[in-house]
């Protein structure tokens, strides 16, 4: 038990250490201390996620209390943790990814003078990440969340003295926040649906409902917050408040903003936030509540549709940007809209298991992202680099690993291929083989997304490394390969980035799927996808291939051997390019619908109210009152000594009047 607390709170301990001793410690102690828990903290998850999801730990979950919480009416929460395989996961490529991060920040950030308060807030967004995945109830896991919301509002805006940090953090917030009021209300709902927020108590309701009883049980009509409703609706109104959270932090279709404007802050903090915690916490959400959501079609039905506009709609954002950055964030929203899919159509463990590699390769893309960046003095423009490859051989052969893997580069019905190939194809033979009413939709723009992404994956590694450099010759002159410190971790997410898949794909979504999960995961006895996507079409199976293939062949025709097209291109289908470049004009819309109208009615209440009202009526229109009658009082004293013998005249012929009316009555 101690085991499991040491994992959570050793980042915490890290954080108050930089955060409050930075100055007296200094920097080099605090990214010592920060990145030596952090390392300790990844071995002991390895350690556990062996014990736990590969070995046998006895009866699981295993519960670990710390605390009473609050008990208050029905509600009785207790800060524990929930110790079982699907945390176990979470808890490696959580832990995994923040300890190389924090390696490759010790070069990366070695000349920024405030390293202590960037180290302290990396390990608080850590504690904050696996305060959310080792949570055992709905409130716990809202503390985690927030906790996270928080840190990545810092991190993103530490650089505070840019406008457009500050600007991106603030942004995050508010698109996180309004996914986290539904989040609220979903967590609401289930404590007046199952009468608990407890895992275990929601869970056991929810199995119950779905056992013999339970087709009769969802048509009956209860009273859910005042209003009748099936109780078969009000788990599809729960589950669909709760995936609105899911869509903030996930960065889903219409709550995706958020997300590639987060790339003003450090490339270390698009690794952390990106590969393997904050975008990851919807997924895990709907993950650890499935027993609830296999309960509701209609609700996997939106999730499914979701995540299929998603990760269309930012594969086709991601064609045209010219960031390095931005391309690769647009690539993880795309890649989190297909794990939301395998989610909807009931393959949590596929959805999980691209989870896990999606961690090591896309963290590898960022890195090596940060790596070029380095190595141009901070240049983040593709189309002025090139000819990189072979002045930073060591970054180009990383990232070209990250794309291999991300694009899904293998050999069909052999276990040779990288990691995306074995998860990302379990997904969408798995949305082929659900039958559902959406499959066919979601199936086809998952193969598009994935001819999209290998196009503009392939683009990057073009742009970036070949051909003729496009840079100054000052510029080209500097260039430089990243230290070691930068180096070491892009070579361990490497080796992730190549062996994740096959190691780990029939325990993930295989063979060994009952045995691993160990009811982690929970799915109706009708649910039978683990064993039905091995028997989709041959051209099912091999569309993921195909498009993968077809994607690089055409970035190859229009970046190396053909350069000029994709500029005839783009003059020629102005409006699309356009409309693409400005990222389906999302940003522009909600300004006009939202910020611009939000500002108007806050000029029209300062305007109106602070000023017409409260100041005129209320405090301030009382002092101006007092100042007016004071201003008459003062011209009163003219400093003449006639004026005053007159005045006092006139108040004594007054009271004697008073006197001699007052006493004749």
């Amino acid at each position: 038990m101690f085991l499991y607390k040491t994992i959570v709170f050793l980042p915490l301990i890290g954080a108050l250490i930089a955060g409050i001793l930075g100055r007296q410690i200094g920097a080099k102690a605090s990214e010592y201390v920060t990145t030596g828990l952090m390392a300790l903290t990844a071995i002991l998850s390895w350690y556990v996620f062996v014990t736990v999801a590969l070995g046998d730990p006895g009866a699981l979950p295993v519960h670990v209390n710390i605390l009473r919480w609050m008990q208050s009416g029905g509600i009785d929460v207790s800060w524990s943790l929930r110790i079982d395989t699907l945390t176990a996961v979470m808890l490696i490529v959580v832990n995994t990814v923040s300890t190389l991060v924090h390696v490759y920040s010790m070069g990366y950030m070695h000349t920024d003078p405030h390293r202590p308060r960037f180290f302290a807030y990396l390990s608080f967004f850590t504690f904050a990440m696996l305060m959310l995945v080792t949570s055992d109830n709905l409130l716990q896991m809202f503390f985690g969340w927030e906790g996270v919301g928080l840190a990545s509002y810092l991190l993103i805006g530490f650089w505070y003295t840019r406008p457009s940090a500050n600007a991106a953090a603030i942004k995050a917030f508010v698109v996180n926040r309004v996914g986290d009021f539904g989040f609220m209300l979903g967590i609401a709902g289930a404590f007046v649906l199952f009468g608990s927020i407890n895992f275990d108590v929601i869970f056991a309701s929810a199995q119950s409902m779905a056992s013999g009883q339970g087709a009769q049980a969802s048509d009956t009509l209860i009273n859910f917050a005042g209003h009748s409703l099936t109780r078969g609706g009000a788990v599809t109104l729960v589950c669909l408040l709760l995936f609105m959270g899911a869509m903030g932090k996930s960065a889903q279709f219409l709550l995706h903003t958020w997300l590639p404007d987060a790339m003003e802050g450090p490339t270390p903090v698009s690794a952390l936030i990106h590969a393997a915690t904050m975008v990851t916490a919807g997924v895990f959400l709907v993950a650890r509540m499935s027993p609830v959501f296999e309960l509701s079609h209609d609700a996997l039905t939106v999730v499914t549709i979701v995540g299929a506009i998603t990760a269309f709609f930012a594969a086709t954002v991601g064609l045209v940007q010219n960031d390095i950055k931005r391309v690769i964030a647009y690539s993880t929203c795309s890649q989190l809209g297909y794990m939301f899919v395998a989610l909807g159509v009931g393959a949590y463990g596929a959805a999980v298991f691209h989870l896990f590699t999606h961690a090591f390769f896309k963290a590898l893309l960022f890195l090596c992202a940060g790596s070029v960046i380095h190595a141009v003095d901070g240049e983040q423009d593709m189309r002025k680099m090139g000819g990189l490859r072979t002045h930073i051989p060591k970054t180009f052969w990383m990232m070209v690993i990250g794309t291999l893997a991300i694009t899904g580069v293998g050999i069909p019905f052999t276990p040779i291929g990288f990691a995306g190939f074995f998860s990302k194809d379990v997904i969408i033979e798995s949305t082929f083989a659900s039958h559902s009413a959406v499959s066919g939709f979601a199936f086809t723009l998952l193969v598009i997304a994935a001819l999209f992404t290998s196009f503009y994956s392939w683009r990057l590694i073009f742009m970036t490394f070949f051909n003729a450099p496009r840079a100054s010759h000052e510029v080209m002159h500097h260039v430089h390969e990243s230290p070691r410190v930068m180096l070491v971790p892009l070579y361990i997410l490497a080796i992730g980035a190549v062996l994740a898949g096959v190691i780990f794909e029939g325990h993930f979504f295989g063979e060994a799927y009952q045995e691993f999960w160990k009811g982690a995961l929970f799915t109706l006895p009708e649910n039978k996808l683990v064993e039905e996507f091995h028997h989709v079409p041959l051209l099912v199976s091999v569309s993921p291939f195909l498009a993968m293939v077809i994607g690089f062949l055409i970035a190859y025709q229009f970046y190396i051997r053909s350069p000029e097209t994709p500029k005839r291109l783009a003059a020629q289908h102005r409006v699309l390019y356009e409309f693409l470049l400005n990222k389906w004009y999302f940003d522009e819309l909600y300004d006009f619908l939202f910020v611009r109208s939000s500002k108007a009615f806050g000029r029209w209440l300062w305007q109106r109210v602070d000023v017409g009202v409260i100041d005129h009526y209320g405090p301030n229109g009382f002092a101006a009152r007092v100042m007016d009658i004071t201003n008459r009082v003062v011209r009163w004293q003219t400093g003449y000594l006639y004026h005053y013998a007159f005045a006092m005249m006139l108040g004594i012929a007054a009271f004697f009047t008073w006197m001699m009316l007052g006493s004749s009555v």
